[in-house]
């Protein structure tokens, strides 16, 4: 699953126009899933109304890709989370991500229950993921923990998207509540040794740039070609590391999707930091042998 970038118009204002064809560029390249505001999505920096406009933007998108459509509806006071999952549920998207609350965070695996409970009300007939993200929430409760407590308390719930470079935790977590649960891994530099433990998911920025790399890896993996797996996730690794060398993750994955494929998505919103325009050079310079 990717997620997917915001387009932002020279104006900052959200652009819908390119969504389409975003939508076909990583149907084509075997991405059959599309997460929206997620991180990369800068969902978070968006008004309620702006990610509803974007989220009905996919919606009729992915009607002619037939990709699963997730959404992300958190990172913003509670009335307003629960807005935006009834909205999404409404117009037809196939699953809900929640990221925790952000100021009076949870901090207890029950308080973690409690606060999806009520998203989880707002749209009783979708499919509901918390988003585990500790190194940007700073909300680290144990996720086997909070997943085994969360059996029968949460009617939607369906697992987690795991964005943490802990991969014992994350294992533990996969066979939590005798696996149940979906655990989708969200770091892009531990995609081998993650389905080497037995993930069978990833939500990767890098699948919007280089989806090739990700697809290849999860062959490799699949066919018992251990070492090609690694010689593929060293090479994404690298590239991850090239793009963001001079700056945050959001702003450098945009800039190196703007050059290495046909979709621009823009710059990042304010106050994310752009690059300027001798760090886009030397990016476009270096990621080339990564990239061909």
């Amino acid at each position: 699953m990717a997620p997917v970038f915001t387009v932002f118009n020279k104006d900052l204002s959200v652009s819908t126009e390119i969504i389409p064809r975003y939508a076909k560029f990583l149907a084509d390249a075997g991405v059959p899933a599309v997460l929206v505001h997620g991180t990369s999505g800068e969902g978070m920096s968006m008004t309620v109304q702006e990610r509803k406009n974007l989220a009905e933007a996919w919606v009729s998108a992915v009607k002619s890709t037939k990709q699963h459509l997730m959404v992300q509806v958190g990172g913003c006071p509670l009335p307003d989370a629960q807005e935006l999952a009834r909205h999404a549920e409404k117009i037809g998207v196939d699953s809900l991500l929640c990221l925790p609350e952000l100021y009076f965070k949870p901090k207890t695996p029950q308080e973690l229950v409690d606060y999806l409970k009520l998203i989880s009300k707002a749209a009783p007939n979708t499919p509901l993921l918390y988003y585990h993200i500790p190194g940007w929430s700073t909300v680290d409760i144990n996720m086997e923990q909070f997943l085994n407590l969360s059996v029968g308390q949460i009617p939607t719930f369906h697992g987690i998207k795991y964005t943490s470079n802990d991969l014992s935790e994350g294992y533990n977590a996969l066979k939590a509540a005798d696996g149940r649960y979906a655990v989708f891994l969200g770091a892009d530099t531990l995609i081998q040794p993650a389905f080497a433990l037995g993930f069978d998911s990833v939500i990767a920025t890098s699948l919007n740039i280089m989806p090739g790399l990700s697809v290849d890896i999860v062959k490799a993996i699949k066919e018992n070609r251990v070492e090609d797996a690694k010689a593929t996730q060293e090479k994404l690794t690298a590239a991850c590391k090239v793009i963001t060398k001079d700056g945050a993750w959001v702003p450098t994955m945009k800039i190196a999707m703007n050059l290495f494929t046909p979709i621009n998505v823009g710059l990042a919103r304010p106050p994310l930091k752009n690059l300027t325009d001798a760090e886009q050079k030397d990016m476009q310079i270096t990621l080339k042998k990564y990239l061909s």
